[in-house]
């Protein structure tokens, strides 16, 4: 290894600092490694909080991007105010190594690519979600569309230039064999999350207090971004039938102000909806729950995904009620760390999650302890943002050729 560092730019348009509530992974990745320098360029635009913020440091900058407030031309609109606004300001930076460029959306990779080009620099490719196939799955998409053809012929070409290319899931690689990629550059740094960013700084009970949860409630936490994937309706479907349960949802989105709606229509009183809380504050909202929930729309496409959310309760020891088939539902059988809620054929998913919800209330306290230890074992074992930093590391390294 060189004594000078070498310099990686990390382009992701959704990446957030730890000031601010919702994804950090790249923050908490690229902060690792040894022998890296990194910049990291974002949009000014939470997409969780859907707030605006400004933040610039020697490893991470915000660029303007334009608003928009549903899945239309104007999301289009923003995503390369992006590319522009981060194109040009890594242009300005010098002795770049590689450019890393991380969906979810397919135009920052073209900008990642483009940039590379210019500086000489290699490029990485990162998929956090497999488009175009998830627009199709989730119905904003016609597959054989001109607009689906356009948008499968620059994966393609993406796979086609990238060194490598990193994915969030291993079962993703499937979905880069299918459109044509060649799976000898998939290089799976999956999820995680780290457990010492996870000891809280209060009690149990003064976090009960913090958050107004009674001192006796059994209170189920999913903290992360309410939007047409999170299968948010399905927890509703379940606290319509567990009112014993507290449901705390953490977070914001596109589908939140329906769901706020839906819960008052039904009168759904032990569901509560609490603003976004920064990832850096989390352990101590966490100490005050019983479990974490951890959910998807029922898509076959989310076989493959094992959310930030979903390590992140497993590191802070909570035990976890999922409805997430496939690699979610084989790490809980594997760790013990919590329990799945997946209807069977003909089952109804919010039952199937309730059900599951109650299984878990009915064990003893001791037991759900256990369970909380096992996940938070099992994670720091296969999954930490240490284990996985070093996995980016020496694929950079290689990329590079040191």
């Amino acid at each position: 290894m060189t004594d000078r560092p070498y310099r990686v730019l990390v382009l992701n348009q959704f990446a957030l600092p730890r000031t601010e509530s919702g994804g950090t992974r790249h923050v908490e990745l690229f902060g690792r490694l040894q022998g890296w320098e990194h910049l990291i360029i974002a949009g000014n635009r939470n997409n969780y909080s859907r707030k605006t913020f400004e933040f610039r440091s020697p490893e991470f900058r915000t660029v303007p991007t334009t608003s928009y407030s549903s899945n239309g031309p104007a999301r289009i609109v923003n995503w390369m105010s992006y590319v522009v606004g981060s194109f040009f300001v890594g242009l300005r930076q010098r002795d770049v190594k590689v450019v890393y460029a991380s969906s979810p959306h397919l135009l920052t990779p073209f900008g990642g690519w483009l940039l590379a080009k210019v500086k000489r620099a290699k490029f990485v490719l990162e998929i956090r979600d497999p488009h175009p196939k998830v627009f199709v799955d989730l119905g904003y998409l016609r597959e054989g569309s001109f607009v689906h053809r356009v948008l499968s012929g620059l994966e393609r070409f993406y796979y086609k230039k990238a060194a490598r290319i990193v994915s969030t899931s291993a079962g993703y690689s499937a979905d880069v064999a299918a459109a044509g990629g060649d799976v000898g550059k998939f290089v799976p740094v999956t999820n995680g999350a780290e457990p010492s960013d996870f000891v809280p700084s209060i009690t149990r009970a003064e976090a009960r207090e913090k958050f107004d949860f009674s001192s006796d409630a059994f209170v189920g936490v999913f903290a992360g971004a309410h939007g047409p994937k999170d299968g948010l309706d399905i927890v509703l479907d379940a606290a319509a039938l567990l009112p014993a349960v507290t449901f705390a949802l953490i977070g914001d989105g596109m589908d939140k102000p329906k769901l706020v709606e839906r819960a008052r229509a039904e009168g759904l009183t032990n569901v509560r909806f609490l603003e976004p809380v920064p990832k850096r504050e989390l352990a101590n909202l966490f100490v005050g729950c019983d479990f974490g929930l951890h959910t998807m729309a029922a898509l076959d496409l989310f076989r493959a995904l094992s959310s930030n959310k979903f390590h992140d309760y497993l590191a802070a020891k909570l035990p976890v009620v999922s409805n997430v088939p496939g690699e979610v539902e084989e790490i809980l059988a594997e760790s013990g760390g919590g329990l799945s809620g997946i209807p069977k054929e003909g089952e109804d998913d919010g039952q199937a999650l309730a059900d599951a919800i109650s299984e878990l209330r009915s064990r003893s306290p001791e037991v759900r302890a256990e369970m909380g230890r096992n996940g938070q074992d099992w994670v720091q074992r296969n999954s930490s943002r240490t284990v996985m930093s070093a996995r980016l590391q020496s694929t950079l390294d290689a990329v590079v050729g040191r």
